[in-house]
């Protein structure tokens, strides 16, 4: 069974022999080629030419033995499409152009010829298709439209995004304008990256857990059960809501095939809250690949002996690898993942 294979059938609740694996935010800081690359480029120039970009995505691939490729790209490629751009903020965190306050900036944004817009992401993910073959699996991803709007609202990165909440609250028409908006224009971007040859895309719900209880579905999930719809054609789709692990079986409800976890709620106890309907990913805590290789096969044979239990299971981090990930524990975790087997 090849990886391609292994991770497709894993997605689809099928049996293998031992669980595939990608890693969340693959081309970090971490590897000194990256960041020989990153000396020489800034992120969104890095972003934007797709030679590069598949050079970062093939990065970890071609040192660790991992089942699929995550496209390297940014979630604000949408918002920047749209007539919102961003940059980075000296001291680290995004910083957008302008912040979204009235409904006169909403309407401006432009959601039209979104694949035109943001075509050499897809030159990226034909010229990674090509690289890759049929042994291995490529993954293409966005945010969801509530973590854009968190951004975008706000104006960049922020502890709390109560801007967005507020104005969520007290302009629901134009909160509504702008999650049609991003929707409809992430419908075309993620049919594009289907038809530039992705096995399966995964939403990035990143700041999922500002939403109150009462306010999830109608602020988040159901802008994400429209894009899923809105898909040309079946694909596994993975949900990463961080910090929601409580409302997994309202995730389903999206036609998510996949829910990723992060690293506050434990295997078997996420299998029982969805009754083992769908496939798992995740969820070790990232911090452990910044301690030693023993305490990472150990963290990780912890996780792989819970999801012999599960349906469908995929290995992945809990949340993005941290730039202070050390080499030598992602090759303990690598060797203790592919060296697992069921049964």
């Amino acid at each position: 069974m090849n990886s391609r294979d292994r991770f497709l059938k894993a997605a689809h609740l099928e049996e293998t022999d031992r669980p595939p694996i990608w890693l969340m935010r693959q081309a970090g800081r971490y590897l000194p080629e990256y960041r020989a690359l990153k000396s020489k480029y800034d992120f969104i120039t890095l972003v934007k030419t797709p030679e590069l970009a598949t050079e970062i995505t093939l990065q970890p691939l071609q040192r660790f033995p991992l089942d699929a490729a995550i496209i390297f790209s940014d979630i604000l490629v949408i918002p920047e499409a749209l007539g919102q751009p961003y940059n980075f903020r000296d001291g680290g965190g995004i910083q957008m152009e302008y912040r979204l306050t009235n409904k006169a900036q909403i309407e401006a944004l432009e959601d039209s010829a979104i694949p035109e817009k943001l075509n050499y992401v897809s030159e990226a993910l034909k010229l990674t298709k090509k690289s890759l073959g049929k042994d291995k699996a490529l993954l293409g991803f966005c945010g969801s439209p509530w973590t854009l709007a968190c951004y975008m609202i706000d104006g960049g990165s922020s502890t709390d995004f109560s801007r967005t909440s507020e104005f969520a609250e007290q302009n629901p028409k134009e909160f509504i304008l702008l999650m049609e908006k991003l929707s409809q224009s992430i419908i075309q971007y993620l049919n594009m990256q289907i038809d530039a040859g992705v096995d399966c895309v995964q939403i990035f719900d990143s700041w999922a857990s500002v939403c109150t209880p009462s306010n999830y579905y109608k602020q988040s999930l159901q802008w994400i059960q429209m894009i899923i719809a809105g898909l040309k054609k079946p694909i596994p789709v993975i949900l990463y809501a961080k910090g929601m692990n409580h409302c997994l079986n309202e995730q389903l409800k999206t036609g998510a095939k996949i829910l990723s976890l992060d690293w506050t709620i434990s295997l078997k106890d996420a299998c029982v809250e969805t009754n083992n309907q769908c496939a798992l990913q995740g969820n070790l805590n990232p911090e452990f690949l910044t301690t030693d290789p023993i305490t990472v096969k150990n963290e990780a044979e912890t996780i792989l002996k819970m999801s012999e239990s599960l349906k469908g299971y995929i290995f992945n981090l809990g949340h993005g690898m941290l730039p202070t990930a050390k080499v030598e524990c992602v090759e303990a975790l690598l060797e203790t993942v592919t060296h697992y087997r069921y049964g």
